[in-house]
């Protein structure tokens, strides 16, 4: 393994980042899909091929956080769909949180596909009146230097929210280097994030793309959020067929002084 930071110039600290909500591989196209084909969602017709054409876009990316993955039920055929992607798109290193599971038919998980060495993986479940949801927190590196990352999946209701973002507000503190991504179900520019903003070193971002619904976008509630210290080269959302989320995408420049470590022959 090499140091990120004894890499030259500014590709030895650019990290491509994505997060992805996949509908636990599932696809809708239309509003009506979601009673039209609802069989579709407790079923595993589809799923694996739509997954398999996930792997062949997310190989370029470093850090790939996932939510609602399913971790093996009958709608993925008892598939972990965490494992299944990064073994697909030859990802070192992964992990999962499981976080809702309704008997043998569905369960519900947050996910991460690395290129980087963890040094440290946590599960954490995130308040609400409803469980079943979780924020995964890692870290790469140790110390000042290193790099957490959050990965989590907030609620539809705004007072849930509020308990969540508060939790995440705490769990992330005024750490240097930090990421949050995930499905956050509110817009980055909107005051339900003041808090987060206020209590962190997280920045609001100057360009949130749209991400919902994946056919029509017009709503920017997925998000990859960044310390202050972290320079965000570029943000888009990637034009993909599964879910109903598109896939939003970061490329970000370290601070010189990191110091997590890429796997061995990862680019």
């Amino acid at each position: 393994m090499t140091h990120l930071a004894a890499r030259t110039g500014s590709d030895a600290r650019r990290l491509n980042l994505l997060s992805c909500n996949i509908l636990a591989g599932g696809s809708v196209k239309r509003y009506r899909d979601y009673v039209t084909h609802s069989w579709k969602h407790v079923l595993p017709h589809g799923k694996r091929a739509n997954l398999d054409g996930l792997a062949r876009v997310i190989g370029d990316f470093d850090l790939v956080g996932l939510q609602e993955a399913d971790a093996g039920s009958l709608r993925s055929g008892f598939l972990n769909q965490t494992q299944y992607l990064a073994e697909a798109a030859r990802f070192p290193y992964w992990t999962h949180q499981p976080n809702r599971r309704v008997s043998r038919l569905a369960t519900s998980s947050n996910g991460l596909l690395a290129r980087l060495h963890p040094d440290e993986v946590l599960d954490y479940p995130l308040p609400g009146r409803i469980p079943g949801r979780g924020a995964l927190w890692v870290r790469f590196g140790n110390g000042d230097a290193s790099l957490v990352v959050i990965i989590a999946h907030l609620s539809l209701g705004p007072a849930a929210r509020a308990r969540q973002l508060a939790f995440l507000a705490e769990l992330i503190g005024h750490h240097p280097h930090a990421v949050l991504m995930g499905d956050l179900n509110t817009p980055a520019q909107g005051k339900e994030l003041d808090l987060l903003y206020a209590r962190t070193s997280l920045v609001r971002p100057d360009h949130a793309p749209a991400t919902f619904p994946s056919w029509r976008p017009t709503r920017a509630i997925d998000h990859i959020l960044v310390s202050r210290d972290i320079e965000v080269e570029k943000r888009w959302a990637l034009p993909h067929p599964v879910s109903d989320h598109l896939p939003i995408a970061a490329s970000i420049l370290m601070p010189a002084a990191a110091t997590m470590e890429r796997a061995a022959g990862a680019p």
